[in-house]
């Protein structure tokens, strides 16, 4: 019996589908859902999730951070934003890597919070630009 998984931003729900296995950026690594895996909400790192279908890859999606809670027969993630990864655009990755370090050079480093919040964000956009080089039909 798959997974159900559904991805949502903020903004809409990304996709809604069964897939035999999801693969997701993890906080403390990488971490893979399929059917009968014990419940846990875990937090999410920038980087991308692939779906798989027959032992196969079938979709890529790259996902800013965000949450997955996963259950034996469902996996949900509630992502910072989501985009498919043939559809990342190195210029724009590199716009907001720009941004990213801009806003690391003005933090006040003695304020945990805020350091952190931009330090995330500076990782996430780091993953965002080598993976929008990689991508198929992409520059880099």
């Amino acid at each position: 019996m798959p997974l159900t998984l559904e991805i949502v931003s903020p903004a809409r729900l990304v996709l809604s589908r069964s897939v035999d296995m999801v693969v997701m950026p993890g906080y403390e690594g990488d971490l893979a859902a399929m059917e009968a895996h014990a419940p846990m909400i875990t937090l999410l790192r920038g980087g991308v999730i692939s779906l798989y279908e027959g032992g196969a890859v079938t979709d890529r999606l790259f996902v800013g951070g965000g949450f997955a809670e996963i259950t034996p027969d469902r996996c949900t993630i509630l992502a910072d934003d989501a985009v498919p990864v043939a559809e990342l655009s190195p210029a724009t990755a590199q716009r907001r890597l720009a941004e990213a370090e801009s806003a690391w050079a003005e933090v006040d480093k003695t304020d945990v919070n805020a350091r952190d919040a931009v330090l995330d964000r500076l990782q996430s956009t780091r993953e965002a630009v080598r993976v929008a080089g990689a991508a198929p039909g992409q520059g880099g």
